[in-house]
């Protein structure tokens, strides 16, 4: 299952918190397929039925199917520019 940094949580709460009305919401990911490494992001109010719901210090990640299968073994990680762009990273779990 994926896993989320300290850096990667606490972003994608901060991302969250900024949406309105969406309390229970999160960081959607997707993908076309599960063999795709090009992830669509999203901040969603919900997951999708079928989504797979990761939690990490309150931050919540909701991964579509494919993207599920394909980041079943990885670390998502973020960071913030000067600019303040954020900036997402995939790892291998060690």
């Amino acid at each position: 299952m994926l896993t989320l940094t300290e850096n990667a949580s606490s972003i994608v709460k901060a991302i969250a918190a900024q949406t309105p009305g969406a309390d229970e919401g999160g960081l959607r990911i997707s993908s076309a397929a599960e063999d795709n490494t090009d992830f669509a992001v999203a901040v969603t109010p919900a997951p999708e039925p079928q989504d797979q719901v990761v939690e990490s210090d309150g931050a919540k990640v909701f991964l579509e199917e494919n993207a599920a299968v394909a980041l079943d073994d990885k670390v998502l990680d973020a960071q913030v520019d000067e600019k303040g762009a954020v900036r997402f990273a995939i790892g291998v779990a060690q």
